[in-house]
């Protein structure tokens, strides 16, 4: 079922793009109803980001969730490169942003493709160039972001363990805002709608100027338990990269995916 979530205000401010990881960076991730929300797409490293700069042309999809409905967000957003959202919600409940961008083209030479796959773990496609001889070919790749955010309004803590329309989707299977000292958080991977067994997963934990990264693979049944404390801010990443045939520019397509939520 789908409603409008109230909203004050959807808008894009002019933003640079630089390194790896993409993701949705709430200003806090707790709010009380009604409470303006800014929330900014950074990229960067070791989650430490800077604005990206995009604009209603790298949007293939932007919905925010809330309980059992949901708001299509997409249409907007203006022409004007940008990096915030700003929104409020006058209903309690956690609440889920999800962002899918369109393809985006990139080419490397060898090494630093070679060097890329092997820092993010892309075995497969490692594996593929040495097998056919490329890895002295410079790497033609599409990518793209599928990514969300959790922010908590009120008190009401809503399931959101459902699948998204994210091709790449990081599905907590309970809720991280329910969270004491001592649980642990376990999640499911699913690309284009099948659970990804084997894929390496990067969980990375800010509380202040302290960062920590760690790094876990799912299981035969595409699930892993993670241990979450319930402080700072939180992000699991990962990636997904295929194989292209008979495309005229790229040989690989690559499917960035994030999520991530805070206690602050």
């Amino acid at each position: 079922m789908k409603k409008p979530v109230l909203l004050l205000i959807v808008s894009f401010l002019v933003i640079p793009l630089l390194g790896h990881e993409f993701w949705l960076q709430p200003e806090k991730f707790i709010y009380q109803r009604g409470e303006p929300i800014n929330i900014r797409f950074w990229v960067g490293e070791n989650f430490e980001g800077e604005n990206w700069s995009g604009n209603h042309d790298k949007i293939n999809s932007l919905r925010l969730y809330l309980g059992n409905v949901w708001d299509d967000l997409t249409d907007q957003v203006s022409d004007e490169k940008g990096d915030s959202i700003q929104l409020s919600i006058y209903d309690e409940g956690t609440a889920m942003l999800t962002f899918n961008s369109n393809n985006s083209f990139i080419q490397l030479e060898a090494e630093k493709f070679n060097n890329y796959l092997k820092e993010d773990g892309l075995n497969y496609a490692l594996s593929f160039r040495t097998d056919h001889q490329e890895l002295d070919s410079a790497g033609r790749e599409y990518y793209q972001r599928s990514v969300k955010t959790l922010v908590q309004v009120g008190t009401a803590i809503e399931n959101i363990s459902h699948p998204t329309t994210l091709p790449l989707d990081i599905v907590p299977l309970s809720n991280p805002y329910s969270l004491q000292k001592d649980d642990s958080l376990r999640i499911s991977v699913y690309f284009k709608k099948q659970l990804l067994k084997s894929q390496l997963l990067k969980v990375w934990h800010r509380v202040g100027e302290q960062m920590i990264k760690e790094e876990f693979t799912t299981d035969e049944n595409g699930q892993c338990s993670l241990p979450i404390l319930p402080t700072g801010k939180w992000m699991i990443s990962t990636v997904k990269m295929i194989r292209l045939e008979n495309d005229p520019l790229a040989n690989w397509q690559s499917y960035w995916g994030s999520c991530t939520w805070g206690y602050e």
